[in-house]
């Protein structure tokens, strides 16, 4: 076995057991919040803690690891952080407890996948050019641990109710520390070396501000599917294991696109990519919003996720890759996550949450569906800015 493919077996087990934590965590807290009895309002606040560690978690961890290269040690205090507070869930300290638990876990969690994509895009990246196929080949083995949580955790949730979720927490999270420690002890030096370059002459290009403003909107179309869509199947008659089913629909079909994606993305410009999965997204949506009590439009509008989170996510990832290089990359990656998951997901979670309470789960999609627009017109304009990039 080559030394580069050595070096990546870590990154793909660490993808693994990061997404496979994802997973459950992800579909089944909403459902584990409400068995404990709060409120659809209270449930969306709790559920906005996560997105909001994003506000600011990523963008000083991206700096810290940007300025001195190593974002494997960080990577591993991080994870080994997220696990010991996770014991906490254990503990029923009331709301308060269980906001500052979820905080705290997520404000180390929410850091591990940009600097791991720093540095996995630093490995799979030949003089100075992304290697979609490495990246994809690696990225893949996130796919599949969530796919395999996310129907272990339906089945099981079936069968013994969700008074088990803090234990597959602590469970799954002492597998994403594991595979942080197994990661190849690298420092980038030449990060301690190289000039300490400033973000905003990128930031002031027009092309890259309609990028992240389109990150921003097509993100906050997903966030109907990452906090409502098990209470809206829910509310629908769909049982646990069938809502597993439904998420791990969208994960089967994200698997085939990361295996492939080498074979699609030349197809398209990469803008060209962002405006077509900001179009699909608004088709998913109103799907979704209209027709999920018939499971064969659930089907297909979850299997648009190929497209709507996987190659938006490869095609993001190769433009930041291209456009925030050397000691740039960590910061680049924690922007994207920050504008791209951290404000959509606090948005989401509290204008979600009033719409859900006055005009129920169906109008949050029709919301998200909106949203896909708006990412649609960002989208556009990077096209129109970027050209053949």
């Amino acid at each position: 076995m080559s030394r580069a493919r050595r070096q990546l077996l870590p990154f793909s087990a660490l993808s693994a057991s990061y997404f496979a934590h994802i997973g459950f965590f992800n579909p089944y807290l909403p459902l584990w919040l409400k068995d404990l009895g709060y409120s659809l309002m209270t449930l969306s606040l709790l559920m906005i803690v996560p997105p909001a560690t994003r506000l600011v978690g990523p963008l000083a961890w991206g700096w810290l690891s940007d300025h001195t290269g190593e974002r494997i040690k960080l990577l591993r205090y991080a994870s080994t952080t997220a696990l010991l507070i996770s014991m906490g869930l254990w503990i029923d300290g009331g709301t308060a407890w269980l906001a500052l638990v979820l905080f705290i876990v997520f404000l180390h969690t929410s850091a591990m996948m940009p600097m791991s994509e720093a540095a996995l895009a630093h490995l799979v990246s030949a003089d100075g050019a992304f290697d979609a196929k490495r990246y994809g080949r690696v990225r893949l083995w996130g796919s599949l641990g969530f796919l395999v949580t996310v129907f272990v955790a339906g089945a099981w949730f079936e069968w013994r109710g969700l008074g088990d979720f803090p234990a597959w927490t602590v469970g799954s999270l002492a597998l994403v520390t594991a595979s942080a420690w197994w990661l190849p002890d690298l420092k980038e030096e030449q990060l301690a070396h190289a000039p300490k370059p400033s973000l905003w002459p990128v930031l002031r290009q027009p092309a890259m501000r309609w990028f992240f403003a389109s990150a921003l909107f097509h993100v906050l179309a997903h966030m109907g599917m990452y906090i409502y869509l098990s209470l809206h199947l829910d509310a629908l008659g769909y049982g646990k294991d069938a809502i597993g089913l439904m998420w791990g629909i969208s994960v089967i079909v994200e698997i085939v696109w990361f295996y492939t994606q080498g074979r699609w993305l030349p197809r398209l410009t990469l803008p060209g990519w962002l405006l077509l999965c900001a179009l699909l997204t608004a088709l998913r949506m109103a799907m979704t919003a209209e027709w999920a009590a018939w499971w064969p439009v659930l089907l297909l509008a979850q299997a648009l996720h190929a497209f709507t989170f996987a190659a938006h996510h490869a095609t993001s990832t190769a433009l930041l890759s291209h456009h925030f290089p050397g000691r740039l990359r960590g910061r680049g990656q924690a922007l994207y996550v920050t504008l791209g998951y951290g404000v959509p997901g606090v948005l989401g979670g509290l204008v979600g949450g009033v719409i859900s309470s006055h005009l129920g789960l169906s109008a949050v999609f029709w919301a998200c569906s909106v949203c896909a627009l708006l990412a649609a017109f960002c989208a556009w304009r990077v096209w129109r800015l970027l050209g053949k990039v």
